[in-house]
């Protein structure tokens, strides 16, 4: 009756009993939904990095990737600390837009389900500690009057674990303070808003500057990452700016091989999930 976690470590690619990737990341889904996550471990430089990760997101779990033996016992053994501080399992945050009120996308790219009037987007598992933050965009029409607003609804749903397993939802309104074009004008952007979106597109363009540099333009995909990187350091974000002109050179013809697809896999999955402590 208590809740776990499946640890899927893999050096190849999924070629005896059930093959398909879709029913591959569906089985995930379903253990997740009934109390057990999944978590992906990729050994070596053979395997299947969009399948794993696709099955670690839709399963509440985490995505890794073991480029050596020497990397494999520190995975672990974060995994284990990890299975030891959850605070919440199938965390999921649903928006519900106010009448008139579009929600035009999430940029993290945590597993989404349409529902009545709104999107929910799934978490997974939450620790104790961490902070979580989520980025999306709406689209608010002519307010008529100023003032606060609510222009939409977030509704957060998770099931506790400890000495008792319990489900929780908790709505929190979506506030905004209508004002004039004038003194909106005069508003400077939110520093900790602005960096999540630079990060969150920062990782897009890794994803993006993949599917390049598989399809042979590997100078475009070194373009794409340069321009993020210049956007970032132009905000003062020089560690990411730092970290995206280092995996430039990644995607280059002479370098571009299996284990940097991967690293620029990895790191990109690791940035739009955006955990910390």
């Amino acid at each position: 009756g208590g809740r776990g976690t499946i640890l899927l470590l893999t050096d190849g690619i999924a070629n005896v009993g059930v093959t398909d990737s879709g029913a591959l990341t569906e089985l995930a889904r379903t253990g997740a939904r009934e109390g057990v996550s999944t978590t992906t471990i990729g050994f070596g430089s053979d395997f299947q990095e969009e399948l794993l990760t696709a099955m670690a997101e839709t399963g509440g779990g985490n995505a890794h990737w073991a480029r050596t033996p020497d990397e494999a016992p520190a995975i672990f053994a974060h995994e284990l600390e990890g299975l030891t501080s959850v605070a919440a399992q199938n965390v999921s945050v649903e928006l519900r837009p106010g009448p008139h009120v579009e929600v035009l996308g999430v940029l993290n790219e945590y597993p989404q389900v349409p529902v009545a009037g709104g999107v929910q987007i799934e978490l997974g598992d939450a620790y104790a500690g961490e902070t979580r933050r989520v980025v999306f965009g709406l689209h608010v029409p002519h307010l008529a009057a100023l003032g606060p607003a609510s222009v939409a609804e977030m509704v957060v749903r998770y099931v506790s674990v400890g000495e008792g397993i319990s489900h929780h939802e908790l709505t929190v309104p979506v506030l905004v303070n209508a004002v004039s074009a004038d003194e909106a004008a005069g508003a400077a952007p939110d520093a900790a808003v602005r960096e999540e979106v630079l990060v969150l597109r920062a990782a897009r363009a890794r994803d993006e500057a993949i599917r390049l540099a598989d399809a042979g333009e590997h100078e475009s995909a070194g373009r794409l990452l340069e321009a993020r990187r210049d956007e970032l350091e132009g905000a003062g974000l020089q560690a990411e700016a730092d970290a995206l002109h280092a995996v430039a050179e990644l995607v280059s013809h002479n370098r571009y091989d299996a284990s940097n697809r991967k690293r620029l896999h990895y790191e990109s999955q690791q940035r739009r999930r955006r955990r910390s402590v």
